[in-house]
């Protein structure tokens, strides 16, 4: 049997989420403004407990909050929205996902690049090739040529 509200503590338990995200969240507008007990305590109800659950998935699959906010808007809009509209904004996030990949492959060969030429010995960093390289003003300008 599922409650019919959450506290604030129990829901961000649950979630696997801290309270002051939570919080933020609700200041965001991703989950409804709760309900206040008469000694001040929030109380979520399942739909909301479900919203937030939305929430937390997607941010874990790398949306941002502003693409949450949209994903939301389709979500509660579902009958205005296609499936196909769906498929179209996660394949879009896939794309950025996969440019953000190869840029930190480029940056993680030219980190590599950088930890292979140095000598790694014990005399000092005064000439120590990867302080040397990344002073160089022409150092990345040679790396995109």
């Amino acid at each position: 049997m599922q409650k019919n509200y959450y506290k604030i503590g129990e829901l961000a338990k649950i979630a696997g989420i801290t309270v002051e995200s939570l919080r933020f969240y609700e200041s965001e507008g991703l989950v409804a403004a709760a309900q206040r007990t008469s000694s001040g305590y929030r109380l979520y109800s399942e739909t909301e407990a479900q919203r937030l659950y939305f929430v937390v998935h997607a941010k874990k699959v790398g949306f941002s909050l502003k693409e949450i906010k949209r994903l939301l808007n389709l979500q509660i809009n579902k009958d205005q929205h296609t499936c196909e509209e769906v498929k179209h904004y996660t394949g879009e996030k896939i794309a950025e996902i996969q440019t953000k990949i190869q840029d930190l492959q480029k940056i993680q060969q030219a980190l590599k690049s950088l930890h292979d030429v140095c000598c790694g010995g014990q005399e000092s960093a005064k000439n120590c090739s990867i302080l040397h390289t990344l002073e160089d003003p022409n150092y990345f300008k040679r790396k995109q040529d």
